[in-house]
């Protein structure tokens, strides 16, 4: 990613925001009593493990989908899509803390953020095989 420094960062800050979200679940577990290894407990705790956990399910989508649309969009626009996938994981767990149907706004910033992403690398693949 050295060719994309801009992306490099945008990746780290989503990292940095998954890293922040377990910290709050480590803390939501202190606060609320609920002893490894249980993953369920209180209400407020099983809110922010559940912002967590499907923080990293879109992770799971998000970190291919930026490294491989780097090239077709370029180190700035993709590292503002990046940016806007980490902003929307923010609103999310916010509002998720809220009240978990308040979740949809930043988990429709997510889904958009990916779905750039995923179409910036399928319009690449397919641009390079037309060639081909």
């Amino acid at each position: 990613m050295v060719l994309f420094p801009l992306t490099t960062l945008a990746i780290v800050v989503a990292l940095l925001v998954y890293f922040g979200l377990g910290a709050v679940v480590g803390k939501a577990r202190a606060t609320w009593q609920v002893p490894a290894p249980a993953a369920s407990g209180h209400p407020e705790f099983d809110k922010r493990n559940r912002v967590h956990m499907n923080t990293l399910e879109q992770l799971v989508i998000f970190l291919p989908a930026i490294c491989l649309a780097a090239p077709v969009m370029g180190d700035r626009i993709t590292a503002a899509v990046g940016i806007l996938w980490s902003v929307g994981r923010i609103v999310y767990a916010r509002g998720y803390y809220r009240d978990p149907a308040a979740r949809g706004p930043g988990f429709g910033l997510t889904m958009l953020a990916s779905l750039i992403l995923i179409v910036a690398a399928v319009y690449g693949a397919i641009r390079v095989l037309m060639v081909v």
